[in-house]
């Protein structure tokens, strides 16, 4: 049996800042974690280089059912703290777009740094242990692993949520919250391409790997970004953010000229180009593969424009400028890069992230309540709750 203060479950991105932070304060800390590899979302992010944080992270950049929940942890551990540890480990960074910070040579920069902190600190990071149960006694917790047996005051679960189960993800998380009496928020993946009726489908084929400047909105949310056409539907940015806030059944409005307004430039371009057709007008703006999809599919009339009636103007303006899509599903937590739901936030303290219903029991990034739009805010997210439990944890 190896006694410690503390606990934590998981070693990827909150799970290894809440154990540094702990560790700094004198505690005796170990993270497990079942893969053989700390870290290992942290690993693939930002296509190998890890969008680590976002400048701008706000509050109004996260979903959960309680939208006051994040706030205290996000001002008390901002994106400009773990900047300033970035720095102090001399990786360089820059800005992508819109406030995304990445590392200019590695994801692994990232790891490196979190393990340092780690080991400085004096907390011990053990991989390829899994747990097999965890029970509470007389203020105590005991957890069995393939590693052997721990006993300590305080648990930390850090162990993710369900996307990218190829990275080893588990619902392990939600079933240990439920044993100690927690209710899970319903999940469902969220940052996840979309896929596409067969009709649909075929109708775009040809149109993989063809990507366009977008503003793709519902009546929730509103995000300009670049879209992607697939072989099986929809991805690109614009796609992954708008699909945390769509449900099955909805459609998604896609602005294909957020530049233009498209009414307007068919209008003048009937007066000036009267001979001109719809799609020789449009792949000015557009790649003219996607124009020539689009128009038949959009059923476009193949006439000169000076022979179109405002009618028909107007639907192939609204065509472009509200372009509905209805979405068959998406490519489910295989592909999705965060699961919205989780640990129902409402039953643990926001200041500590201390379970309300257990004493000595936390939960920290992912697996709670607690959704970033696309863009670094999930890691700040798993920065932010790691730290603030870290300094939590009772001596």
């Amino acid at each position: 049996m190896v006694n410690v203060n503390t606990l934590v479950i998981g070693a990827g991105a909150a799970g290894l800042m809440c154990g540094a932070t702990a560790a700094k304060r004198g505690l005796s800390v170990v993270v497990l974690d079942h893969a053989k590899q700390a870290g290992k979302k942290i690993l693939i992010s930002g296509g190998g280089r890890c969008n680590f944080t976002n400048m701008y992270t706000s509050p109004e950049n996260f979903l959960s059912q309680n939208p006051h929940f994040c706030k205290s942890a996000l001002s008390r551990y901002t994106q400009w703290d773990f900047v300033a540890m970035v720095d102090k480990h001399n990786i360089p960074w820059h800005e992508k777009t819109l406030g995304q910070l990445f590392c200019d040579d590695s994801a692994k920069d990232i790891v490196r740094m979190l393990m340092q902190e780690c080991s400085s600190a004096g907390a011990k990071v053990q991989l390829r242990t899994e747990v097999f149960s965890v029970q509470h006694e007389n203020g105590a917790y005991f957890v069995k692993t393939s590693q052997g047996e721990f006993s300590c005051k305080n648990l930390v679960v850090a162990c993710g949520g369900l996307s990218m189960p190829k990275l080893g993800a588990t619902p392990f998380g939600y079933k240990l919250g439920e044993q100690f009496g927690h209710s899970i928020v319903p999940v469902r993946a969220g940052l996840v391409p979309f896929t596409l009726h067969d009709t649909d489908k075929e109708a775009f084929a040809e149109l993989s790997g063809v990507a366009s400047d977008v503003v793709a909105s519902n009546d929730r949310a509103s995000f300009r970004e670049a879209m992607l056409f697939t072989h099986r539907g929809l991805s690109g940015p614009a796609m992954l953010q708008i699909s945390s806030f769509w449900q099955p059944g909805e459609t998604v409005a896609v602005n294909l000229l957020p530049n233009e307004n498209a009414l307007a430039l068919l209008q003048e371009a009937k007066a000036e180009q009267p001979r001109s057709g719809l799609i020789s007008i449009f792949s000015k703006y557009l790649p003219k593969r996607m124009v020539q999809v689009l128009a038949k599919y959009g059923h476009w009339p193949t006439k000169n424009l000076a022979d179109l009636s405002n009618t028909e103007i107007e639907r192939v303006a609204n065509n472009l400028t509200a372009w509905p899509i209805k979405p068959n599903g998406t490519e489910g937590y295989r592909t999705a890069e965060v699961t919205i739901g989780g640990v129902n936030v409402n039953e643990v303290s926001s200041k500590t992230m201390e379970s309300k219903l257990q004493p000595g029991l936390f939960f920290i990034g992912e697996v709670l309540d607690v959704t970033g739009w696309l863009g670094g805010y999930n890691f700040q997210w798993a920065w932010s709750s790691g730290w603030v439990c870290g300094e939590s944890v009772a001596k």
